[in-house]
């Protein structure tokens, strides 16, 4: 049984792999080349993760975005890290179990891939906060087993989530998976390692896929990915760099859920903090993930209607029915009613408001999880603000000091947001990308192939 590393570079795109930017992953390339990476719909993280472990499609994993609206209790939940959320047996699943058929010990580590609570692994890492019955949250990572987040901590210190999610993001977070990457692989040896670097995706969402900061970035995203590639090389692993998607330039926000409301097809519930949308009341709902939106529409005689009525909309290429969402690969229980893409260039927000004065308190904050779709302006100081980190100290302190304060530091302004993804890439090279180790793979190769690929790299 060979020992395999996969990292996961998220926004690395074959375009983008080279000897000046990208070195060290350049020189993985070496024997095969970046190969292009045919990724699901929606081109997110945990639609595009789900189908990278189980090999399975979003219409059998039943991770149809980054989130989705319960039915039953009529509740938008995003970002969920639950195994029992994504159907299918996954990579370490299959290998364990074929490893125990044949006598022999297998060993995962998941590091900061998603659905890490519940997984069946040897060692896992996952960002996960501590929150307080007052609205207090304190950061922090839940690792597995018992002790293992602790004893990674001890030696690296802690790990630095603000540098993971909002205004602050960047390569803090990445440089620190890395090293603790470094560590399990010297010290724990799996057989299995699954190593997720975010980096990339920070200033490619707030400054696009051009520019100065491009080069900037995969540098140092690659010396993240070099630790990673050196620690694998001497345990003899083989080793698998893969990407999620390619980002795009992006200049036209579509407030779709404003659509809806402009239509009488979105109730809202004013009160002390601001318009909330009544979910139970609403005819029709689009939950925005980047360039998709699942939208669900309350009666089924309303369906045609809202279809054509989004369909008009400028920023909106495509609305799919059940006949589309089949033959994408995307006709899930969870997925809404219809499915909207956006235009290229475009992408959704999930502002519902018409005033800024009536957006809910939430709006103005990091709540990934509150939020009833996906917000890239959490990557934002709000410009208006003079001295934001002096704002938010000043505001964490009182935090500390017991009184009750929200970190209003979000703009309001979709405009800032200048890349996104979601969509198939405009060309090859633009999308997802596979670097191996290991033998070519043949054909036409897409992430629905990397399950058996990582199977046959350990066993055949």
């Amino acid at each position: 049984m060979k020992s395999l590393c996969i990292i996961n570079v998220i926004g690395l795109t074959p375009a983008l792999v080279s000897h000046e930017a990208t070195p060290l992953l350049a020189r993985l390339a070496g024997r095969h080349g970046a190969r292009p990476l045919r990724s699901v719909i929606p081109a997110v993280t945990c639609s595009a993760q789900a189908s990278l472990l189980t090999g399975l499609a979003p219409s059998l994993h039943g991770i149809v975005a980054n989130g989705w609206l319960y039915r039953d209790t009529m509740e938008a939940r995003l970002w969920q890290q639950s195994r029992a959320l994504m159907q299918g047996e996954t990579i370490y699943e299959a290998a364990r179990k074929r490893a125990a058929a044949a006598g022999e010990k297998f060993t995962c580590a998941k590091l900061f891939w998603w659905f890490n609570q519940g997984a069946k692994v040897d060692w896992s890492l996952t960002p996960k906060p501590w929150y307080g019955c007052d609205g207090d949250k304190r950061f922090g990572i839940l690792g597995t087993p018992a002790g293992f987040a602790e004893t990674i901590t001890a030696s690296l210190g802690a790990f630095p989530f603000h540098t993971f999610w909002g205004p602050e993001s960047g390569a803090g977070c990445t440089r620190w998976i890395a090293q603790a990457a470094e560590k399990v692989l010297r010290e724990n040896k799996p057989t299995l390692t699954l190593v997720y670097l975010p980096h990339l995706d920070y200033d490619f969402q707030r400054f696009g896929v051009t520019g100065a900061h491009v080069k900037k970035c995969l540098q140092e995203v690659d010396a993240c990915a070099g630790r990673v590639i050196a620690a694998a090389q001497e345990n003899g692993a083989e080793i698998i760099a893969l990407s999620e998607y390619g980002l795009a330039n992006v200049n036209q926000p579509v407030h779709i859920n404003r659509v809806l409301r402009q239509n009488g097809l979105l109730t809202v519930r004013g009160g002390p903090f601001g318009e909330m949308i009544d979910l139970p009341e609403t005819p029709a709902f689009a939950l925005a993930d980047h360039q998709l939106a699942h939208i669900y529409v309350k009666k089924t005689e309303d369906v045609a209607s809202v279809r054509k009525l989004l369909a008009e909309h400028d920023g909106i290429a495509e609305v799919w029915g059940a006949e589309e969402k089949a033959a994408h690969g995307l006709d899930h229980p969870r997925s809404g009613e219809l499915v909207a893409l956006a235009a290229p260039g475009a992408w959704f927000t999930y502002y519902y408001w018409f005033e800024n004065a009536s957006a809910p308190d939430f709006a103005r904050t990091v709540d990934i999880h509150r939020k009833p779709g996906y917000d890239p302006c959490e990557l934002f100081y709000d410009p208006a603000l003079a001295a934001p980190r002096l704002y938010c100290a000043w505001k964490i302190l009182q935090k500390k000091l017991g009184m009750r304060v929200k970190l209003d530091v979000v703009p309001l302004d979709a405009s800032l947001v200048k890349g996104s993804h979601g969509l198939p890439p405009a060309s090859p090279e633009e999308g997802a990308v596979f670097i191996t180790s290991a033998a070519e793979p043949r054909g036409d190769f897409s992430m629905l192939d990397v399950k058996d690929y990582a199977l046959r790299v350990m066993f055949d």
